[in-house]
């Protein structure tokens, strides 16, 4: 993840909307693609001061507060009342008129922001509906039904609302974008980390193994990660969290999770190769990649060469968190098994970007 510099010679951040010194407004530029100071040109439209081009803000910026990315307007503003495209992936958002959900809905869209840029980085496909892609990404950010009870004093949930992905919705608890609830559920079940941007990398996994596995390369899958046909899905998570992760999990999988079913480990692999990859973004950014050899080539690099660089960085990054009392910033232990699985992932995300392209021509000469 990187910074950007402001025009006044402030530092931007990636979720900023606004500038701390010269209080000009920010945001997201869709066509030189950074986080840029605005100059107001009406009252909708701005111009960006990096590449001067006609923006007007998304509607979850301008009406909720909840965005910073912007729409490029061509001609007039009225144009481009409308969504960007990470807000264009949303099916069911927050209700607003619960108190408290306005502020969760930030930290969703915040997360998912997060997640598009490093999907951009790697150039990886996907779509929305209105793209007519192959498999939409939707996303649909749900909090539980609650009742109240005839007495009246208490709340009980109705209908639980369970984090997870199918045909490409990713279906997020919004309690998730609770930190103290998030907290508590992380210590319930014993993880390492558990952050709501990693919510959004461990189930992109799962669309992405729709997207790219299924009927493409699931026996070479399946040799790396087990075979999801023999494992029965349901029984495999009530064994798990009946009876807790294999006994052999660190020497074989990236999370206890990663044992319970090979749709999980692929998933748990999955997010964990995108943190590698944010995190030495993030890294070359602020310069803790001191070396001019050590900046990441993401789509040629080998695999090897990211890793080591990883691990190199995550003892470090350990360390200074361990300092302060804080969770290992890379908790995971690269073992060769584990190792093997990163480089199916690292492969296929190649295989990704031949599909994006393929796609893009497809479009090009319909």
């Amino acid at each position: 993840m990187k910074i950007y510099p402001c025009q006044c010679g402030n530092t931007l951040h990636f979720e900023n909307s606004s500038c701390v010194v010269c209080h000009r407004e920010v945001g997201w530029c869709p066509v030189c693609e950074g986080i840029r100071s605005l100059d107001a040109v009406d009252a909708y439209t701005y111009s960006c001061n990096h590449c001067q081009s006609q923006l007007t803000k998304c509607l979850n910026y301008r009406d909720y507060q909840v965005c910073n990315r912007l729409v490029e307007v061509k001609t007039t503003w009225h144009e481009a009342n409308a969504y960007c495209k990470c807000c264009n992936l949303n099916r069911i958002v927050p209700d607003m008129t619960v108190p408290g959900n306005r502020e969760k809905w930030y930290n969703l869209e915040a997360a998912k922001r997060r997640l598009i840029y490093t999907l951009d980085l790697l150039n990886l496909p996907y779509g929305s509906i209105y793209d007519r892609f192959p498999l939409p990404l939707t996303f649909d950010f749900k909090g539980n039904v609650v009742q109240i009870t005839q007495a009246g004093t208490d709340a009980i949930i109705a209908e639980k609302v369970f984090t997870g992905h199918a045909d490409g919705t990713i279906t997020i608890n919004i309690e998730e974008a609770d930190p103290i609830e998030r907290e508590k559920l992380r210590v319930d079940f014993g993880e390492a980390r558990r952050t709501l941007i990693g919510h959004f990398h461990h189930e992109i996994g799962h669309y992405y193994w729709q997207l790219l596995v299924r009927n493409t390369c699931e026996e070479e899958c399946k040799a790396v990660f087990g075979d999801h046909t023999t494992f029965n899905y349901s029984y495999a998570m009530n064994q798990y969290y009946q009876y807790g992760p294999k006994l052999d999990w660190p020497l074989n999988y990236i999370s206890a999770y990663a044992s319970m079913h090979p749709w999980e480990d692929f998933a748990e692999t999955f997010r964990a190769y995108l943190e590698m990859i944010t995190i030495l973004d993030t890294a070359e950014s602020v310069h803790l990649l001191l070396e001019a050899e050590d900046a990441v080539d993401f789509e040629g690099a080998p695999f090897e060469n990211m890793l080591l660089k990883y691990e190199e960085l995550g003892i470090k990054l350990n360390e200074m968190n361990r300092t302060l009392g804080l969770l290992d910033m890379v908790p995971e232990v690269f073992t060769p098994a584990v190792i093997l699985k990163m480089k199916f992932i690292h492969k296929l995300v190649k295989q990704g970007r031949l599909l994006k392209n393929n796609l893009q021509k497809q479009v090009v000469f319909a």
